[in-house]
């Protein structure tokens, strides 16, 4: 059985996480010619093209992509077992900044176990909407904000994970087929309220807010209740709550991306370490 060198995998999921050789060769610390050799090495062993060659940035081929899906997994699971089985070493304070939804669902999972692993790192973590929390990473009240980004925008941050969109709904009430169609959302300057607003004005849907609320937990306690339809990301969409999709009237929304953030300022051991296994563990 062939096994597979997990310095080949993290050189490789660097270069598509960073998009190009130069910076890929940063991270690991090798030459960018160091780098390429890797991948190659990766893709002789395999057996098959990971990279399209002679794009302008880097482009996943569909073998690529899976073994990106199952290199952030494996990497993830050996800095784990690395991380419990050595003294620690890694220690400080990092201020964590993530959007709401992240800090109800999939972020406590993630943390618990990079606490686990890392106990002389101390984490304050801060929920809020993704602008606000990049705005406020850039007056220096963070150094790793998690936000969601709707489309390549300016191309800060690094992208570690693309989310499809979910139009949910009460399981018990039929308030999507009534219209104006009533809306659960929160206030600006959130992305999801900016993308269900823009998609229903294009459609030429009328729509009303029939709730607001800066909270998860508030959004969804509406929704359950019947007070209207509201959009959340994939991963983030729990139990209890009714899907809709093009039978229901609702097309497809699109998807926005979520990207990693270090502030500049606090580019310390500490923080690149939980920046690398937050970014390992959102798949």
């Amino acid at each position: 059985m062939l096994n597979l060198p997990t310095d080949l995998l993290r050189t490789f999921v660097k270069t598509v996480e960073t998009g190009s050789f130069t910076r890929a060769a940063e991270a690991v610390g090798r030459t960018q010619s160091a780098v390429s050799l890797q991948i190659r090495r990766l893709e002789d062993l395999l057996d098959a093209p990971l990279l399209v060659r002679g794009s302008h940035r880097v482009r996943l081929t569909e073998q690529g992509a899976m073994l990106l899906d199952y290199g952030r997994r494996m990497l993830a699971l050996n800095d784990e077992a690395v991380g419990s089985l050595r003294q620690p070493k890694v220690a400080g304070s990092v201020r964590l900044g993530a959007p709401h939804e992240y800090t109800a669902s999939l972020l406590p999972i993630i943390l618990g176990k990079f606490a686990q692993s890392h106990p002389n790192v101390m984490l304050d973590v801060t929920c809020d909407l993704s602008k606000n929390l990049l705005m406020r990473m850039d007056e220096g009240e963070f150094d790793l904000v998690v936000a969601l980004h709707d489309g390549p925008g300016d191309g800060r941050g690094v992208k570690v994970l693309t989310e499809p969109l979910v139009w949910v709904t009460s399981q018990d009430h039929v308030r999507h087929e009534e219209r104006p169609l009533s809306l659960v959302v929160a206030p600006p300057p959130c992305i999801y309220r900016s993308r269900v607003l823009l998609n229903l004005n294009r459609q030429s849907v009328p729509w009303q807010i029939a709730y607001t609320s800066s909270s998860y937990s508030g959004i969804l306690a509406a929704v359950r209740a019947g007070l209207g339809v509201t959009v959340l990301a994939g991963s983030t969409v729990p139990e209890g709550v009714r899907r809709l999709g093009e039978r229901d009237g609702f097309p497809a929304i699109g998807s926005l991306d979520v990207r990693l953030h270090i502030a500049p300022a606090s580019a310390n051991e500490a923080t690149a370490c939980l920046s690398d296994y937050i970014a390992s563990s959102l798949t």
